[in-house]
């Protein structure tokens, strides 16, 4: 049964929350501020975290990056009332999964967790390693190294990362990065795929400025070359 933490201040939305996913079978916990969040994300074991933005003690956006920091890589989905494209690309870049945007229905976000947990899911064949000279890459377990010592990574940035090993010495477009990585269309942009192409680079290129394998393909996208 997976286990869901969910992090949210107000008592209703809490409730309910909690009320709608233990009928879909879930095992669900539930905190109401931001430091207890996080503590609970570094102490326990959750399959999925879904995460208020505003709430007491500290931001649903801080809470993300500690536990991000913390090597946490349990699949966090982001609520927030704003909207605003800003919020939605902060909190992709941060490391979460996905969000959804108060109010919404029940169905979306039941809809939204049951692909994040499928995402999630163990792989098989589907999960290949990567090995770039010294840097290697278990997709399976979310680990990366260079000559034995750890590169911290996202969880994202493994999907990021999975997906041009997969298409490799292909060209693709940031739009369907945005697609088959993220899930979504043309509702985030594609200045996204950009921040953590850059960032890819910054963790696995020798010179990020002149990169050898993440390579930018002008006008059409990103191409990695092994």
């Amino acid at each position: 049964m997976p286990k869901i933490l969910i992090v949210e201040d107000e008592p209703s939305m809490r409730a309910g929350l909690r009320d709608n996913l233990e009928a879909e079978q879930y095992d669900v916990e539930c905190v109401g501020d931001g430091l207890a969040g996080l503590e609970r994300m570094v102490s326990g074991t959750f399959d999925l975290v879904i995460l208020d933005v505003m709430l007491p003690a500290m931001s649903g956006f801080d809470v993300l990056k500690k536990a991000r920091e913390k090597r946490v890589l349990t699949p966090v989905i982001m609520l927030t009332a704003k909207g605003e494209e800003f919020d939605k690309v902060l909190g992709l870049e941060l490391g979460a999964d996905d969000y959804v945007t108060k109010p919404f229905s029940l169905r979306e976000l039941l809809a939204r967790v049951k692909s994040v947990l499928r995402r999630r899911e163990p792989a098989g064949e589907s999960s290949p390693g990567m090995v770039l000279g010294d840097i290697v890459v278990d997709f399976s377990t979310y680990t990366a190294s260079r000559g034995g010592r750890d590169i911290v990574m996202t969880p994202r940035e493994f999907d990021v990362l999975k997906f041009l090993w997969v298409h490799r010495n292909q060209t693709v477009t940031r739009e369907r990065l945005l697609t088959e990585v993220w899930g979504y269309d043309d509702s985030i942009s594609t200045r996204t795929v950009d921040n953590f192409i850059l960032k890819l680079r910054q963790k696995l290129e020798e010179d990020p400025a002149n990169p050898r394998h993440i390579l930018t393909m002008h006008g059409a996208g990103y191409k990695l070359i092994p």
